[in-house]
């Protein structure tokens, strides 16, 4: 089979590209060192448990890059300077 080359536009496309390779790679190392009879329920039980980490890997990716998302605007409000001239304080009351 011809290599492909894939570009991942995000660190968490990069992550999940890099781990769906090496889970391919295990699963046909797995399946070449299997006994006779037993390449399906080694492929199986690999399978399930990979794809269960796979899955908790990405989606604490995604979560992660959403929570950045908003810290990064926050920071970027927080950042924002009161008027110099007072403008946003409450006129005072005179006292009588």
């Amino acid at each position: 089979m011809d290599p492909v080359t894939m570009t991942a536009r995000t660190p968490l496309q990069r992550l999940m590209m890099e781990k769906a390779l090496a889970m391919a790679e295990e699963l046909e190392r797995v399946g070449d060192a299997a006994a006779d009879g037993q390449v399906l329920s080694e492929l199986e039980s690999l399978a399930v448990a990979r794809g269960r980490d796979f899955t908790r890997q990405s989606l604490q990716g995604a979560l992660q890059r959403a929570v950045d998302d908003v810290e990064k605007k926050l920071r970027l409000h927080a950042i924002v300077p009161a008027d110099a001239d007072d403008d946003t304080k409450a006129p005072r009351r005179a006292r009588s």
